[in-house]
């Protein structure tokens, strides 16, 4: 039996040891697919088409240029539609035929591929190359068949020829390697078009060409795609590490040396692996799945902890890289029941799954102990299509029931009136303004075909292979002629130990004798993912000594704290953007002691601040409940530290929102008559946050909502408020109060200037959509992770500190961050403290290169400065990592 055809054998026996899901239920979930994807589908179509992708929460398409700059994910746009670019062969599978001939149409009249526009060389290849060469193969298959796209004359083909040769230029490295990024009109030309310049890609971005290079050699029968494609794996290859057999994340296009060592299976890395064994199964080739086992043996040995599936080091395979693990390896386990390696694929998916019933998404990134990393969730569908590979591999019913979970959980939390929005923070249920074209593309291909019975699809899907797109490649093509003039680095005879090679397949029959068995590997995992609800650190005292003025005491419009940080060294320096820096010069001190209270006060600030962040509180969420929303959008609010703790309330505060008068709220309010009874509209400014809670109390309000007068502000760029007292007590105030940036704000104030009556929910986290009140669920409280609080600056002769201009004891983040996080404020008008500060106390040194989650249980107070800066970047690295690797 030829190989090529062993692997698939897998999907062919199915095997059920019982119907715990009938036909009609099955029917039912499936038309319930259909109809989230024509929701999602025709408002692309109606509100944002051509641009690439829909902004779902204010119903517009997102224009590159013209929305303001997100960093490297937007170089997946390329103004050439991208979203129906990316959905045209979820239409055919979808049994939609007379709209998949419309969209190819309106491709073919509409879209542009010459564009001046720098896009990204991995998203451009998996998502528009991939989306044409599944559209061309649906298009000939429908032609073939008699009845539909008899006009059809290979254009989409010739499109994609044509974008093929645009790519190719990016290959244009003495490596071989492809440039990260290229110019669709121009190429590579240099700093001008901001590509040539690069020095680094990832692995995946690489290693993640060969099936739509290859498809378009077959398919053309040119071998200039492939040859490069072949040319850029055999590199990688070489370049692995030959004592672990193991890859790094990110390598040197130039050189070759890895300049990231760490090595996984998500972010980074992913479809590197999956291309490998993929191509094997589309070409034919043995030497692809001779290199796949290899790696695969050793993912198995250092990486893979059943079940979980932790980065190390390449040189030293058996030291952690991290102590979290990234949403993008949910594709691992599909993989694995393609290698037919089905137990580590269950458990691993047992995990994933445990923990996505914990948060209703798979955070982006989160610990080992389960809890929250980074907490956004872009609707991605790694997930899904695990689930529906290792429903096609053992036929076991219970992962019917966990694609009826995630289908619940995007009507619930994602679905909003223009589509289905991204989630900015799983613990809340805030929305991002995002719906990525691989959602139409991936979601609901895989959950239509995990409902779908065999007479539901209009073809045989056993015919093709998905690319990490999940775009459809038939795998006829492993019979076109390869023409390549490039020999391939043939792997030697030493380097292989066949006793690793499955050149045969498991029987799902004989893998499972015991209909239990499957359960029998679940139950474990379901039990440590309950069981675990770590609880952070007790806060530790601050050190040596007490200085004159303690920073928890510290006013900065205090005249009399601003004279002892004087008689200290310390000194204030205002910043263009409203805030002001702390710094301490010791020789500016009006005594060797003093100076010495000043090195203890910016400790102090130091040590607050690490209290500050392993003490905050999460998120809140403000839900639009009224028509036409129905609680379908959701903003992400910060809390305050008074008031009605609404972590505590099992209903949250409801009610229509009016805007005070006077807008400030910093004096009686005049429209109380108006504000009795509601939720009050505040804008930020002038006083206190107390000061504005206590005038609206007094008017009747049940509720407060400050809005950012910063205009442009947002959180998708800068971490969240948290909104303190005003240095005397608070409990006084009984009603909630919470924070939007202006952006957020501007949703809310459009709703009520469209429609007159607005009703919120405030609340800990989104409720359930369509009944008002979610089912309490009993979980863990996750931590804010990203970078917030202090961030210590190396200085010369000095310590700094950053403050801001709102309030004591804020802080500011760096420039860098994009994850959601907590920041507290005390006062409007004062000034409030930005850690970036170096101390000059000693720390307790750790491995740098070992990555705990910032406001986690480890005290940040146990690093040294150049440690905590050495980890927060890295992290940062890796998420913006997780950005640009889409799969």
């Amino acid at each position: 039996m030829p190989p090529v055809l062993c692997l698939l054998m897998l999907f062919g026996a199915l095997w059920s040891y019982g119907e715990a899901m009938s036909r009609e239920e099955k029917q039912k979930f499936r038309n319930q697919v259909v109809e989230m994807f024509d929701h999602a589908y025709q408002n692309y179509m109606d509100h944002a088409y051509p641009a690439d992708e829909l902004m779902p929460l204010t119903c517009r398409g997102r224009v590159r240029g013209l929305e303001p700059s997100r960093g490297d994910v937007d170089d997946a746009l390329g103004k050439f539609s991208l979203t129906l670019i990316d959905t045209l062969d979820t239409l055919v599978l979808l049994n939609k035929t007379t709209e998949f001939e419309a969209a190819v149409r309106r491709v073919l009249s509409d879209v542009r591929l010459d564009n001046d526009i720098v896009v990204s060389v991995f998203e451009t290849n998996i998502r528009v190359l991939g989306g044409l060469l599944g559209g061309h193969s649906m298009a000939m298959m429908l032609k073939d068949g008699g009845q539909h796209m008899q006009w059809y004359q290979d254009e989409l083909l010739h499109m994609a020829k044509d974008l093929g040769l645009r790519l190719l230029p990016a290959f244009n490295t003495s490596s071989g390697l492809p440039y990260p990024r290229i110019n669709l009109k121009h190429g590579v030309r240099g700093p001008e078009t901001r590509t040539g310049t690069e020095t680094d890609t990832c692995t995946a971005c690489a290693g993640t060409m060969i099936l739509e290079f290859a498809a378009l050699s077959r398919f053309t029968g040119d071998p200039v795609f492939e040859d490069h494609a072949r040319r850029a794996l055999d590199f990688l290859w070489e370049k692995r590490q030959r004592n672990s057999n193991l890859v790094g994340t990110t390598i040197n296009i130039h050189s070759g040396e890895w300049v990231r060592r760490d090595s996984g299976v998500g972010a980074g890395i992913d479809s590197y692996y999956e291309y490998l064994l993929k191509a094997y199964i589309l070409l034919g080739d043995d030497l692809f799945l001779q290199r796949f086992n290899i790696h695969y043996a050793s993912i198995m040995k250092y990486i893979s902890q059943p079940p979980l599936l932790l980065d190390v080091h390449i040189h030293k395979p058996l030291l952690p890289a991290r102590t979290w693990m990234d949403s993008l390896l949910a594709f691992f386990p599909g993989l694995q029941v393609l290698k037919g390696d089905i137990r580590p694929a269950i458990e691993t998916h047992e995990m994933l799954y445990q923990v996505t019933k914990k948060h209703n998404f798979l955070p982006e990134a989160f610990t080992t102990d389960f809890r929250v990393h980074w907490a956004q969730h872009p609707l991605r569908p790694e997930f899904a299509e695990s689930t529906y590979f290792l429903y096609k591999a053992t036929g076991d019913p219970y992962y019917l029931e966990a694609g009826r979970t995630i289908l619940d959980n995007l009507n619930r939390f994602a679905r909003v009136p223009c589509g289905f929005a991204a989630m900015k923070d799983v613990r809340t249920g805030s929305h991002e303004d995002r719906m990525d074209s691989f959602f139409l593309a991936e979601m609901f291909k895989y959950l239509f075909l995990l409902f779908a019975e065999a007479e539901d699809i209009p073809f045989d899907v056993e015919d093709y292979v998905f690319t990490t797109e999940a775009h459809l490649l038939p795998l006829s093509l492993s019979t076109a002629p390869n023409t390549s003039s490039i020999p391939s680095n043939k792997t030697s005879d030493e380097e292989l130990d066949d006793s690793n090679f499955d050149w045969t397949c498991p029987n799902t029959r004989l893998l499972f004798p015991d209909p239990a068995f499957p359960r029998s590997l679940r139950e474990p995992i379901r039990s440590a993912v309950d069981k675990s609800c770590p609880r952070p650190a007790p806060y530790r005292e601050p050190g040596m000594g007490r200085p004159p003025l303690r920073a928890q005491d510290f006013m900065a419009n205090n005249p009399e704290h601003l004279e002892l940080l004087r008689r200290m060294g310390v000194s204030l320096i205002h910043l263009k953007d409203g805030r002001v820096q702390l710094v301490q010069h010791a020789t500016q001190a009006v005594s060797a002691v003093a100076a010495e209270d000043g090195v203890r006060f910016m400790q102090e600030m130091m040590e607050l601040s690490s209290q500050q962040q392993k003490e905050q509180l999460p998120p809140r969420a403000i839900q639009i409940v009224s028509h036409p929303f129905f609680g379908r959008v959701v903003l992400t609010a910060g809390p305050a530290q008074f008031g009605t703790d609404l972590s505590k309330s099992t209903t949250g505060v409801r009610g229509f929102v009016t805007v005070a008068e006077p807008y400030s709220g910093c004096s009686e309010i005049t429209n109380a008559e108006y504000v009795q009874g509601h939720i009050a509209l505040l804008q930020r400014g002038q006083c206190m946050f107390a000061e504005k809670a206590r005038n609206i109390q007094r008017a009747g309000a049940i509720g407060g909502i400050v809005i950012d007068d910063n205009e442009g502000s947002s959180s998708d760029t800068a971490p969240l408020f948290q909104m303190a007292g005003d240095g005397r007590s608070t409990d006084d105030i009984t009603l909630p109060l919470l924070f939007l940036f202006h952006k957020e704000g501007n949703i809310l104030l459009e709703a009520l200037k469209e429609y007159r009556e607005v009703e919120v929910l405030l609340s800990d986290k989104a409720r359930d959509r369509g009944v008002g009140v979610q089912e309490e669920e009993e979980d863990c409280q996750t931590e804010a992770t990203t970078p917030t609080s202090f961030e210590p600056v190396s200085q010369s002769q000095m310590s700094t500190e950053e403050l801001d201009q709102s309030a004591p004891e804020e802080v500011s983040p760096a420039q860098e961050e994009v994850s959601p996080a907590v920041e507290v404020i005390k006062e409007e008008e004062e000034k409030a403290v930005d850690p970036q500060a170096e101390t000059a106390q000693p720390k307790e040194e750790r491995d740098s290169e070992k990555m705990e989650e910032p406001g986690g249980d480890t005290d940040s107070s146990s690093q040294s400065v150049d440690e905590l800066l050495a980890d927060w970047r890295e992290d940062l690295e890796a998420f913006k990592q997780m950005e640009k690797d889409e799969l």
